[in-house]
């Protein structure tokens, strides 16, 4: 699995440019700086503000967010909110992470009188000062979306991550065929596939899919119940095909960030990890997977209007929020002094 796992993610990473935690702090400085006073009372908190912790998946007129939205910025404001997103996400990350915000038009069109429809409302919230604390972190959120970065000196923290869409398959007008999370699913679903009756047997923990994600919006997760297939169980063909589920996942976090978490997998991870699932094992039927190990969780759904709507969120036991690399620093710089 090990040898497996390091061979294969080095091919679906590459040609991405790492990105310098230096020059995204600076960015986030730019960011900051730009806004007017009334703005950073509205987008800039203490590092320390409880309220670093909440993020959600609703539509921010459903559930209010902290932060300043992006409708209410100005152009030069936005751009250097893009430069900053640009900085913490790869490119495959920054895509996906603007095509969600631009399904908000779409579903403004299909649902016009629904008054969560609402484009550009996507929040920004800043804790600490970016490039002169040591330790600063910011998340941004709205429908579907909920990325949160901590910086710790030079190492980055991006955890928990959720990206959703609905619809999952666009299915008519000009973006028909357009599916925002295809990898993720389609892998899942080739893996689920690939098994026997027996490993099925082993994989299926559930025959009703869940309606969402079952660790929600938490603060903390913990490891749920172990479930489902053991990966040392799989078939090297088919270990392939679930390094390439969790690959699908990382691919939105910048080279550097996600090869540092594959070689976390790989050595900590390697004999928990789990592929559960649940539901039916034929795309359009209500369906949920997730993948366990010692320190992450992945959960997919698709259920919602007849399993035409998919979340997916990556948790880190121990480094959600950064809490570890927090940990680690304030350890580290307690033995210096």
């Amino acid at each position: 699995m090990k040898l497996l796992f390091l061979l294969l993610f080095p091919v679906a990473l590459m040609g991405q440019k790492i990105n310098s935690t230096s020059s995204g702090s600076a960015k986030g400085l730019i960011f900051v700086n730009s806004l007017n006073e009334v703005q950073q009372r509205k987008a800039v908190f203490a590092f320390t503000d409880m309220n670093r912790y909440e993020w959600h998946f609703l539509p921010a007129a459903m559930v209010g967010r902290t932060g300043i939205a992006v409708k209410d910025l100005d152009s030069i404001q936005k751009e250097n909110l893009h430069l900053l997103l640009q900085a913490y996400l790869s490119k495959e990350g920054y895509i996906r992470t603007t095509n969600i915000m631009d399904f908000e038009y779409l579903l403004k069109d299909m649902q016009p009188n629904n008054p969560n429809r609402i484009p550009e409302n996507y929040s920004i919230s800043i804790y600490g000062t970016p490039n002169q604390d040591s330790i600063w972190g910011w998340k941004f959120t709205g429908h579907h979306l909920a990325l949160n970065f901590t910086i710790v000196k030079d190492k980055i923290g991006f955890a928990p991550f959720f990206f959703g869409a609905y619809p999952a398959e666009v299915k008519d007008g000009p973006k028909k065929g357009t599916r925002l999370l295809k990898d993720q699913e389609d892998l899942g679903f080739e893996l689920m596939n690939l098994l026997s009756v027996e490993q099925k047997q082993k994989a299926i923990f559930e025959l009703k899919a869940f309606t969402e994600i079952v660790t929600t919006n938490s603060q903390k997760v913990g490891a749920l119940k172990p479930v489902g297939i053991l990966a040392n169980d799989l078939t090297p063909s088919q270990k392939i095909i679930l390094n390439k589920v969790i690959a699908a996942y990382l691919l939105s976090m910048p080279k550097s960030l996600a090869d540092a978490r594959i070689k976390r997998i790989a050595t900590e991870d390697m004999n928990q990890v789990r592929f559960g699932w649940a539901g039916d094992s034929v795309p359009g039927k209500p369906h949920y997977f997730r993948i366990q190990g010692k320190t992450f969780l992945i959960e997919l759904d698709n259920t919602q209007d007849n399993a035409n709507h998919i979340h997916t969120v990556w948790r880190d036991f121990n480094g959600d929020f950064g809490l570890d690399l927090i940990h680690e620093h304030y350890n580290s710089s307690h033995h210096h002094h």
